[in-house]
């Protein structure tokens, strides 16, 4: 098999004919995929708006907290309450200030002590919250004001704009969202409108908070299930448009094609040609290595060392993926169990998996059978989540990550940041770290905004009591600049590339103190 043409070739040159002229109509095809398109794009746009709510939920209770420590204050002098206020901003995340009111007069900040200012309940939707485009302190920064009240006396709490247009941004890029409050809305670039928005033009969804009067409004611009349908089903688009011009012929030559590539890893994997790679970890304070991701290479007696890019995904899509990770977990523990004296304890051991390995339990005994090659507790096995196929949550999965961390197994989830998935990720199963993608790390030093981005993953992963890794890190600016930032684990060209067992279990004797 010639196998540099074979394995680069597209997805759709092999696969889309044959596949989706034996599942769907030819009369029904666009009628099908727009309805799906649309039902796909629906479903997307309410869990983003749902994700949205929880998260700004979050940071109102932590207002709600604030106002209910200082509510009592109110009516007291000035100096004697101005330190409690200032102690309430440092103590709850996302609050800007918090300010005491008695009988609608604004009297005491935790910005300027003693201060004069009225109130007007009105501006506040249903008494309770006010977005703001900004205020005389900072004119050009949006924000959400919280407010409560109790007789005469009252409490106001001022929340940054920026974690909302943070949240906003991130949740995930390709869904629009904006907050909306009373009459005033804001969107993910800052923008605070005084008129209520109108819907999106492509499945609008508006899902309200439960606890504060707000809205979260999500959808899509005009084109997009045009864009969607173009992007997920090539293969069926291009069906309708040459199946006439297609002969029988044609089509068992697609079949043919298709199936060598399965049949060319299937020989590969009996005949025991993927083998392990590893590329160190290190820990960000003091630069030694905490532990090793461990990658799959394709020794092909022809071909040579063949790049995982190139067979991965077919390894995916013909369920391979399971048994090659199950012969590499089983090559990795027979290689460094004999050399366990040279790793420290705790040295972390990560294998990627994927959708594939979510689907039925047998996962749990390949880890099983890992971990006992080695002394009890001496190694920590990780296991990274991609998302070339989404992991769907069923009761199979919440079994299998719930067996998992009971056998002390750690979760992360890989290229964080990047994919569709990775926040409904983190609701939905129970993660241990989170990896960021090296597009971030690589715009150190250059660009602002994936700064902020990285910036604001940093945070979450601190807020979620998370362990957090960067990978592709190739400059000293980016190493030091990520360690500054408490990340606890760095990975990339900078440490070490990935390299052969051999020349990693030489690299362990020379680096590392025996046990």
């Amino acid at each position: 098999m010639p196998l540099a043409l074979k394995l680069t070739r597209k997805w759709t040159d092999r696969y889309a004919l044959i596949l989706l002229s034996g599942l769907l109509p030819i009369v029904l095809g666009m009628f099908i995929i727009f309805w799906q398109a649309n039902r796909s794009l629906e479903w997307e746009a309410t869990e983003t708006a749902r994700e949205a709510v929880r998260q700004f939920d979050l940071m109102l209770d932590n207002a709600a907290m604030a106002a209910d420590a200082v509510l009592p204050l109110a009516g007291q002098d000035c100096p004697q309450v101005e330190l409690a206020l200032r102690d309430q901003v440092t103590r709850r995340p996302f609050v800007r200030s918090v300010n005491l009111v008695w009988e609608n007069q604004i009297y005491c900040t935790s910005l300027f002590g003693s201060f004069k200012e009225a109130v007007n309940p009105a501006d506040y939707n249903d008494g309770v919250l006010w977005l703001l485009p900004g205020n005389p302190v900072t004119p050009d920064e949006p924000l959400l004001i919280y407010r409560r009240e109790k007789d005469h006396a009252g409490v106001i709490v001022s929340l940054y704009g920026f974690h909302l247009v943070n949240v906003l941004g991130l949740i995930n890029q390709y869904t629009q969202l904006m907050i909306q409050v009373g009459d005033n809305s804001i969107d993910r670039f800052g923008q605070v409108r005084n008129t209520p928005p109108g819907p999106y033009p492509v499945t609008p969804v508006t899902v309200p908070s439960t606890h504060y009067p707000y809205s979260v409004v999500a959808g899509f611009s005009s084109g997009t299930v045009w864009r969607f349908v173009k992007g997920q089903y090539p293969g069926f688009m291009a069906l309708l448009i040459f199946l006439g011009m297609i002969s029988a012929a044609t089509v068992n030559q697609l079949k043919k094609s298709s199936s060598s590539p399965t049949h060319e890893l299937q020989r590969g994997l009996e005949a025991e040609e993927f083998i392990p790679y590893f590329q160190p970890v290190v820990r960000g304070d003091t630069k030694q290595w905490a532990g090793a991701e461990v990658l799959m290479r394709w020794k092909h007696p022809t071909e040579g060392l063949v790049r995982p890019d190139l067979f991965i995904p077919f390894a995916e899509h013909s369920g391979l993926i399971v048994p090659m990770t199950r012969s590499l977990m089983r090559q990795t523990a027979a290689l460094l169990a004999p050399h366990t004296h040279t790793m420290a304890p705790g040295f972390h051991l990560a294998f990627n998996i994927a959708a594939r390995h979510c689907q039925d339990l047998k996962l749990i005994e390949d880890c099983r059978e890992f971990l006992d090659a080695f002394p009890t507790g001496h190694i920590k096995l990780v296991l990274e989540l991609t998302e070339r196929e989404l992991i769907v949550p069923t009761e199979t999965t919440h079994a299998l990550f719930a067996a998992l961390h009971s056998l002390g197994v750690m979760i992360a989830l890989d290229d964080f940041g990047t994919g569709h998935s990775s926040l409904s990720y983190l609701r939905e199963f129970n993660v241990d770290y989170l990896k960021i993608d090296q597009s971030f790390v690589a715009m150190i030093g250059s660009d602002a905004l994936s700064r902020h981005i990285l910036d604001s993953i940093i945070e979450l992963s601190v807020k979620l009591d998370l362990g957090i890794v960067a990978e592709g890190i190739e400059t000293e600016e980016q190493s030091q600049y990520l360690a500054a930032q408490g990340v606890e684990f760095l990975q990339g060209y900078l440490f070490a590339r990935p390299m052969p067992s051999a020349d990693f279990v030489t690299s362990l004797v020379a680096r590392l103190t025996p046990t």
